[in-house]
């Protein structure tokens, strides 16, 4: 082997040797002779696993390995996949922890499902089965690696469930991928693979002659399905998984497949599982599931046809357990299924021409064959299932029994079909159904002990000393009994908790009663079925318990035997505190409605808040535009205001007197421009109405247009041919304007006459013996009725129109109010600023003649110091003195430089 592996190392070049040195590991290491004898067979194995042991041990053999898988030559990649292959069968987990830590191990593997040659694709399949076999975290790395896409397109490609081997091989690659992997399952639910197997479970009309090939790819299909919906993974992903179906069709296709003829019998107890996962649990699969018809004639619904199949003694035991399982996922979780089921089974809705849900169960319930008697009765506890109100409603069931006997119920049959003795399997189904039944349904309670042989029959059956094939059945009465003493609401005076208790230590004991309760979960068939809710037996003797009974027993053993060694001073505080505890559980219910009520209440006035606030936002908005514009008119206001001010300053700066007019004489100018405007918007609504006007008087008027025309056409022929080109064009345009319209007046004038002449013969003729009438008479006045209808439905549309013109004129006479309205506030407002012009120019008028007046004064006043003798200077004086003040100390100032 050192040798083998030394070639490996050193002779990469030679791909011939190379590949005769893995194809002699592959013999050395593998164990695939066929025809070998037991022992030899057994000792090849040991040897095997010795040598392969032995290659592992340098882990640097499998890195070499890996590496030489890149090679594309056939002669070195096809022996070194077998030989991985065979070191992976021989030393599973080492040599996947040694691929693990390889660099790109696992991406170099699965390198192989893209090689075109068909033989290494196919024996990489078979390697990726056993790298990914049992370890998690390489099934993620393959899964990541676009495995299921490729895989996918390989059965695809192979035709499907049609297809051969190879098919098989993709889908076991992928049960190894997904099974109990649940990122895996997460990853192929969200990469929509699910719809992708819709194809697959596509069958035809005739179903015989199925291959065995085809059996098993569909077997492998259908527990592929089973994974992604299993009842042992998470709830969340299962319940997201089943919707997925339902929504692209695959439920509708197993649906198919369910009630299709000639299917192999080990595929439809296959389908039938798999539709079971698929419903469980989610209402829409389960409503869908209930509408399903069986083809036949009458069309019965799929599950009557799956209930007639599981009460046949005559059927296959695995396709009965596979029915119920059915019936019980239809029921989990579906009030409304159980409503269903039950209600067939009530007087008023029993149809006696069709066979119902609830029949078939009584019949099962009650036949000879013990086996039915325990799937009818374990499908008809799962219809009472965690629902008080069928308890209720099953107890007004009445069977008749035999002709001329009155009717019994049917909680009293099933107690008298216990006490006839009957088989083991039938008597624990009834004792299933029985506890079932009265678990938290005191009404129930007090019907089962009303009845006076029910408890001696229950005592009797537990105080006796029986074999083991009755220890269960004692287990069962005592758990019954114990029912009986925890949900008594004691309204029967006879059987209070009180009386069953003392009855309980003085017939049998309590240290007795509780031994042989414990007999139900020690049963070695009780751990079986608590592991999974598939009913899975491997014999129809094995078939004692249901899944959701253990989990009753389980609740309710401990509680019953708390309550069975209870004083009753205990009793009375426990029933007290649970008379509280329903009070608080009332109080509870009642906040919890006012505070749902509350919420909604709360959501509604969010929403008025929000839509309050989106109102808010618009009135602020639109107030601040309008806060705005006031703020723009106030410093217009200001402006016009400061401008005035500074007209009074008109002498000593001209230049803001002129700019203070400009400013007035624009605003002012504007203004007009406003009121023109007005004036013009005015001007074309008389326009309106006047062509609205014009257009009732239209016909009037035609004929003088007309003669207008006329006269100017024959004024411009009189001009002669001394008139320019366009005028002539001008004259013909019009002479044909007035050929037309005088042709149309003739016609109008034509067809009034003809009009008036026929009102004046259907006059004349309706006063005439009916003996003169013709057929032509008749259709002539058929037809001026038709003209006379047309033209009074004529008169009624002007009419509208005229009355609609009134209204658009009333409208405009609206507006033009409310425009002369404006119109005269701002006249108004003009004749105020002209106003304050004329105030300001009368104030500026008379500080001039006050300045003036001043002035006088001023120049008396220096006339007569100057008379007086007395030194007086002007301002022109002073200027010049100053300055020459200024010229001699710049003199001074040279001169001391």
């Amino acid at each position: 082997m050192d040798h083998l592996i030394n070639v490996l190392q050193t002779d990469r070049s030679d791909s011939e040797i190379i590949g005769y040195a893995l194809d002699t590991l592959y013999n050395v290491i593998s164990n695939d002779m066929e025809e070998q004898e037991e022992n030899t067979q057994v000792q090849g194995d040991e040897l095997s696993s010795q040598f392969a042991e032995i290659f592992i041990k340098q882990q640097d053999n499998i890195t070499l390995l890996l590496s030489l898988l890149e090679e594309f030559d056939f002669h070195v990649r096809w022996p070194g996949v077998k030989l991985l292959t065979s070191l992976l069968k021989q030393q599973g987990s080492p040599v996947q922890q040694i691929i693990l830590v390889s660099p790109m191990g696992v991406s170099r593997l699965m390198d192989l499902l893209a090689d075109s040659r068909e033989v290494i694709r196919n024996d990489g399949l078979l390697l990726l089965q056993q790298l990914t076999r049992s370890n998690a975290a390489i099934q993620k790395i393959v899964a990541f690696e676009n495995a299921f896409e490729r895989l996918l397109d390989i059965v695809t490609d192979e035709g499907n469930s049609d297809g051969g081997i190879v098919v098989e091989d993709c889908l076991l690659l992928l049960l190894n991928l997904l099974k109990n992997n649940n990122s895996n399952q997460n990853f192929f639910k969200e990469g929509s693979y699910i719809q992708r197997m819709k194809p697959w479970f596509e069958v035809g009309d005739d179903n015989s002659g199925w291959s065995a090939q085809k059996v098993t790819n569909l077997h492998l299909m259908l527990q592929l399905v089973r994974v992604l919906v299993s009842p042992m993974n998470p709830p969340g992903a299962t319940s997201t998984c089943q919707k997925s179906m339902f929504q692209c069709g695959l439920l509708q296709q197993l649906c198919t497949i369910l009630m299709a003829t000639g299917v192999p019998a080990d595929i439809l107890t296959e389908t039938i599982n798999t539709v079971s996962e698929v419903i469980r649990g989610c209402q829409i699969n389960q409503d869908y599931f209930s509408s399903v018809n069986a083809p036949s004639n009458p069309p019965r619904p799929a599950i009557v046809v799956l209930l007639m199949s599981m009460v046949n003694e005559r059927q296959p035991f695995v396709l009965r357990c596979a029915v119920l399982y059915c019936f019980q996922c239809f029921l989990y979780k579906n009030q409304k299924g159980q409503g269903e089921i039950v209600s067939t089974l009530l007087p008023s809705t029993i149809d006696a021409n069709s066979v119902s849900a609830g029949q078939l169960l009584c019949g099962g319930l009650f036949s000879t064959d013990s086996l039915s008697n325990w799937c009818a009765a374990v499908a008809l506890a799962h219809a009472l299932q965690e629902n008080s109100t069928q308890k209720e409603q099953l107890l007004r069931v009445q069977l008749a029994t035999s002709i001329g006997n009155p009717p019994v119920s049917l909680l009293q049959q099933c107690t008298n079909i216990l006490s006839q003795g009957s088989k083991v399997q039938t008597r624990v189904g009834l004792l299933m159904l029985l506890c079932t039944w009265l678990s938290n349904c005191p009404i129930a309670v007090a019907h089962f002990l009303h009845n006076p042989r029910n408890v001696p029959f229950l005592t009797g059956q537990i105080s006796e000393n029986l074999g083991e094939e009755e220890q269960l059945v004692q287990g069962l009465c005592a758990l019954l009994l114990g029912i009986s003493i925890y949900y008594n609401d004691n309204s029967l005076e006879d059987n209070t908790k009180e009386k069953l208790k003392q009855l309980i230590e003085k017939r049998i004991g309590k240290e007795n009663f509780t031994e042989k309760l414990g007999f139900i979960s020690k049963h070695e068939l009780y751990s079986k079925a608590a592991q999974k809710p598939q009913p899975n037996f491997s014999s129809p003797d094995h078939m004692i318990f249901d899944h959701e009974f253990t989990k009753l027993v389980k609740e309710l053993e401990a509680v019953i035997i708390k309550a069975i060694y209870k004083s009753s001073e205990e009793d009375k505080k426990e029933e007290e505190v649970k008379k509280t505890l329903e009070q608080h559980d009332n109080i509870m219910s009642h906040y919890k409605t006012v505070i749902r009520e509350q919420d909604m209440q709360i959501e509604e006035l969010k929403q008025e808040v929000a839509s309050l606030k989106c109102q808010t936002e618009q009135f602020q908005t639109t107030v601040s535009q309008q806060l705005i514009q006031i703020q723009q008119h106030k410093d217009q206001y200001n402006v016009l205001k400061i401008q005035l001010g500074k007209d009074t300053q008109h002498h000593s700066s001209p230049s803001d007197s002129s700019q203070m007019n400009g400013f007035q004489s624009e605003e002012l100018s504007r203004l007009r421009e406003e009121i023109d405007d007005l004036k013009k918007q005015k001007e074309a609504f008389q326009g309106q109405l006047a062509e609205k006007d014009g257009l009732i008087e239209s016909m009037k008027s035609a004929q003088l247009e007309v003669r207008n025309l006329k006269q100017s056409t024959e004024g411009s022929e009189a001009v002669g041919p001394g008139q320019p080109e366009e005028l002539r064009r001008e004259v013909e345009t019009f002479r044909a304007q007035m050929q037309t319209q005088s042709m149309e007046i003739n016609r109008l004038q034509t067809e009034r006459q003809e009009l008036l002449q026929k009102i004046e013969t259907m006059t004349a003729s309706s006063n005439s013996t009916p003996g003169e009438i013709d057929t032509a008479a008749t259709a002539r006045n058929a037809e001026l009725e038709t003209r006379l209808t047309a033209a009074l439905q004529e008169i009624k549309v002007l009419k509208e129109e005229v009355q609609a013109l009134s209204n658009e004129k009333i409208s405009f006479k609206q507006q033009l109010d409310s425009s002369n309205s404006t119109v005269l506030i701002l006249q108004n407002e003009k004749s105020k600023l002209e106003q304050e012009v004329v105030d300001s120019k009368k104030e500026q008028d008379d500080l001039l003649v006050l300045l003036a007046d001043q002035d006088q004064k001023i120049y008396s006043l220096k006339s007569k110091l100057k008379e007086l003798g007395e030194p007086v200077e002007d301002e022109d004086d002073l200027e010049s003195g100053d300055q020459g003040d200024d010229d001699d100390d710049e003199d001074d100032n040279e001169l001391g430089e």
